[in-house]
């Protein structure tokens, strides 16, 4: 772990790539991704963005960070579309301090597909910066300046336990003036000891209490220089986190909603109930958002290139011959002592995809403006005029298995472009549920199953042609029939009250009828 005066020179240091830097590429690994919900609970693609946003705030409360990469790329003064980046990555574990001790749950599939890719665990939970939100961060420092914050864990009271003893049979042997050093303990419960914050641990000395009570009550200000550095060994990434902010930089991912989510949780504040509140949020830290998978979503069918499913993939595709602008596009370069990408692939490593996401955002930038300029040469490019071409999708997230394909951080989301609904009425199959209707079509295509009446079904899939497969394949089945589903024929709601017009209109004419022949 960073010594004290450590952590404060690479916060600098940070501080000056990112204020100098064009943009800051990001990935984040968690220890889950989605609760295991059921039924309503469960996302579908028949949610609306503040539905989608509700059932996934449960996740991100569940869960948390293990590993957060941080990719910054600054041009090179001087060179011709030239970038380098600088990767790092952060194992973070939440804060244990105080009062603070957070609860979190591992997801079996995550934990497999990390160790896959070789994911150290102990760096996770023995090594891990902390981090904590602002309400947390109130909270602390409340209580630090207070000095009413006490010790938490078991393990903490066992290990200054053992401290205490150890300094107890040492201050028997010294003499006035004497020294020892505590590595990793801040903190002071005997007399005539004297405390100091070095970056190897806490240094006591042996003083005399007159000099004990002089220490204490005579320098105000280094017990407030020793209060700080505690809250900031306590606050850990925060402050990266608060620095990203300050520099207002765009912001890069991959399928970076959840990514978004979790930095608004744990860095930020609580998630609020609201999905307008969230985006209005990001919005005010990050202005510029980039969001790599739905750019290339949007134009990968359009330059003709072959289906990917992950990052890695669109990286490789867009460095390989099928990409025409390879041998012109942007050259970019590791810094020094960040070189470990240089020869190997490191998928779902935070820092490597943090990379990544950085590499394909300029690749991309670039195949835009050379279509851009198809018709006439193109001035040697730089990252505004990347960021010129790149506008039509800024701010616009990507959505796994929605109402709609993405979430405009910026306005109004878009109208959904879905394929159509369609409605499945049931005949001579009582009692059939949502489950048995799914596997009747699951060899034809995915899709997602609400119930909507007692024999009827709304059917949902991502793909238009696949809408079509089972139309055409059900039509004239003598027992499923499957149609476009249309509200203002469909709705319970609107048959409901249709019925119920119904019924008034035919009691309102009867008695019109009635008290016409009795006049």
């Amino acid at each position: 772990m960073f010594g004290y005066s450590t952590f404060l020179l690479f916060c600098f240091v940070f501080c000056c790539l990112v204020q100098g830097a064009d943009f800051v590429g990001l990935d984040i690994e968690f220890t889950g991704l989605r609760s295991s919900l059921s039924g309503p609970q469960q996302i579908s693609l028949l949610d609306l963005p503040s539905e989608w946003y509700l059932k996934t705030r449960q996740s991100v409360q569940q869960f948390t960070i293990c590993q957060i990469g941080l990719s910054v790329f600054s041009s090179v003064e001087g060179e011709v579309n030239k970038y380098v980046a600088h990767s790092y990555n952060f194992f973070l574990f939440p804060t244990t301090f105080g009062i603070l001790d957070s609860e979190f749950s591992f997801q079996a599939s995550s934990v497999q597909f990390l160790n896959q890719y070789g994911f150290n665990y102990n760096k996770f939970l023995k090594n891990g910066i902390p981090y904590m939100n602002e309400e947390q961060e109130k909270k602390i420092k409340h209580n630090i300046l207070t000095g009413n914050w006490r010790v938490c864990s078991a393990l903490d009271k066992d290990q200054i336990k053992v401290v205490i003893n150890e300094v107890t049979r040492w201050l028997d042997l010294a003499e006035e003036g004497d020294r020892m050093t505590l590595p990793g303990i801040a903190g002071q419960a005997l007399p005539n000891i004297g405390m100091m914050l070095k970056d190897q641990g806490v240094v006591v000395k042996k003083v005399s209490q007159q000099h004990r009570w002089y220490l204490e009550h005579a320098s105000c200000d280094r017990a407030s220089c020793w209060k700080e550095q505690i809250l900031l060994s306590a606050r850990g990434f925060s402050v990266f986190f608060q620095m990203l902010v300050k520099a207002q930089k765009p912001l890069v991912g991959h399928n970076m909603m959840m990514d978004l989510l979790h930095l608004h949780e744990e860095f930020f504040r609580p998630l609020p109930e609201s999905c307008d509140q969230f985006k209005q949020n990001i919005h005010d830290l990050f202005p510029v958002l980039i969001d790599t998978k739905n750019v290339t979503k949007d134009i990968w069918k359009e330059l003709h290139f072959p289906w990917v499913s992950n990052l890695s993939e669109v990286y490789e595709v867009l460095s390989s011959n099928l990409n025409p602008t390879k041998n012109s596009g942007p050259v970019i370069v590791h810094a020094s002592k960040c070189e470990k990408y240089a020869q190997n692939k490191c998928p779902h490593e935070a820092a490597y995809d943090a990379f990544l996401c950085g590499s394909v955002l300029l690749k991309v930038a670039h195949l835009l403006l050379r279509r851009v300029h198809s018709s006439g040469p193109m001035t040697e490019p730089s990252f505004p005029q990347y960021l010129d071409v790149l506008a039509p999708y800024v701010n616009q997230v990507n959505l796994i298995r929605a109402g709609v394909p993405k979430i405009n951080f910026s306005g109004p989301d878009y109208p959904s472009i879905r394929p159509p609904i369609l409605i499945l009425t049931v005949r001579r199959w009582p009692g059939a549920s949502e489950q048995q209707v799914y596997r009747e079509f699951q060899n034809l295509c995915k899709f997602d199953v609400r119930r909507l009446t007692r024999s009827q079904f709304l059917l949902l899939t991502n793909k238009f042609k696949d809408a079509r497969s089972i139309l055409k394949e059900y039509r004239c089945h003598p027992t499923l029939q499957v149609s476009l589903y249309r509200y203002w024929r469909h709705s319970p709601n609107i048959n409901c009250a249709i019925h119920v017009c119904g019924v008034v209109t035919t009691w309102a004419l009867l008695a019109f009828l009635l008290g016409r022949s009795r006049s």
